[in-house]
């Protein structure tokens, strides 16, 4: 295994940590990994996982729960529009 397989499964081993503690209602915690995470994604220049990706807020670092602390919207130009409490707007494109 070399330093980039185990930055990648450190990443996903902090997304499936983040996404438990958020659910749980640890809103700290889950923010704290989704900073260790993209560090971590920084410091090897490797990407995070879609998924990671497009549930985390990119202004405030929170893992985004739709319905708890995002609002996601589907609109007629072929997006998604997911918008965190803090204010933030991430769009991202989808396909029918």
């Amino acid at each position: 295994m070399n330093d980039d397989d185990i930055a990648e499964e450190r990443i996903e081993r902090l997304d499936a940590f983040a996404r438990s503690m958020a659910r749980a209602g640890e809103r700290d915690r889950a923010r704290e990994a989704v900073r260790l995470a993209r560090r971590i994604a920084q410091r090897h220049r490797c990407g995070v996982p879609r998924r990671f990706e497009r549930f985390t807020c990119d202004d405030c670092d929170a893992y985004l729960i739709p319905g708890r602390n995002a609002r996601v919207r589907l609109r007629e130009a072929s997006h998604v529009v997911v918008r965190c409490d803090c204010g933030a707007t991430a769009r991202y494109p989808y396909r029918e």
